[in-house]
């Protein structure tokens, strides 16, 4: 039986391997953007991102017609249009400004995400989260000004 420990490591590994990947994405995306159209570029990078879900999914014999219905298929294709515009108008900004000045802008999402999820995902709020909310925002706003 997995223990509540275990269950934090892999998700907290996960994260870790999250920030390596997207660490690196942002500048070889910012390289490819120089040089083709930024509407080109996503949709090699994200074409890849499908292959892999797809394939990850078939593995794990995930059954999609499944989730397609009701409110679970309603949240995924909400979460596919904001992901869409997210996205693309991150390459957009990755064409037209500096990665060290759009990428910090763009991670501000974290903050936004923290805060919906606290008003309307009842996760907990406490001092230390709401310190670290304001530090971020004041560090991004260090960090795209600088």
């Amino acid at each position: 039986m997995t223990g509540v420990r275990d269950i934090e490591m892999n998700y907290l590994g996960w994260a870790l391997f999250a920030l390596v990947g997207y660490s690196i994405f942002t500048p070889l995306a910012s390289l490819a953007i120089r040089s083709a159209p930024s509407s080109v570029v996503a949709v090699v990078a994200n074409g890849i991102l499908l292959f892999a879900a797809v394939a990850v999914s078939l593995y794990e014999g995930d059954q999609f017609l499944t989730y397609l219905t009701g409110r679970t298929g309603i949240y995924m294709v909400a979460a596919g249009v904001f992901l869409a515009v997210g996205i693309l108008a991150y390459y957009r900004a990755l064409a037209a400004g500096p990665v060290s000045v759009v990428t910090p802008i763009f991670g501000m999402f974290l903050v936004g995400s923290s805060l919906l999820s606290i008003l309307f995902l009842n996760e907990s709020f406490t001092l230390q989260k709401g310190a670290g909310i304001v530090l971020a925002v004041v560090a991004v706003y260090l960090t795209a000004t600088g």
